[in-house]
């Protein structure tokens, strides 16, 4: 496994992020996702996150991404979400007739975390040290 770092610290911090569309209305069209995707990679660079990848289905999306341990997860996923909503709404008009409110997203979110283990594995390991 590859591990990032920086002046004081190597870390490995990946996410699995699923976004849904409000309503799961279904409008979600390849150049929406293209549309929100880059804007997931234009607005994560402020928050030192990095797209690894990202796919669709109609009313939702899937996001793997790394980031920094500086990064605050939840003030970017913010930012993120009401930009992205503003602006696919604003490029894709057609969208404001399928949802009747101002946001593109719900609410909530899934945001999970991923390793090269699992969590039974780490707690072995864990327990084991000193042996």
């Amino acid at each position: 496994m590859k591990l990032d770092n920086n002046n004081h610290s190597v870390f490995s911090l990946n996410y699995h992020l699923v976004l849904v569309i409000k309503y799961r209305k279904k409008v979600l069209s390849e150049p929406i996702s293209e549309f929100a995707r880059d804007m997931f990679i234009t607005l994560g660079e402020r928050y030192h996150i990095t797209l690894l990848e990202w796919n669709d289905d109609a009313d939702h999306v899937h996001v793997l991404f790394k980031t920094h341990p500086k990064t605050e997860l939840t003030k970017f996923l913010n930012a993120y979400k009401s930009a992205s909503s503003r602006m696919i709404k604003k490029e894709f008009p057609e969208v404001k007739s399928k949802l009747w409110k101002e946001h593109f997203w719900s609410k909530g979110f899934c945001l999970l975390t991923t390793g090269g283990v699992t969590i039974d594995v780490v707690k072995e390991y864990i327990q084991k040290q000193g042996e």
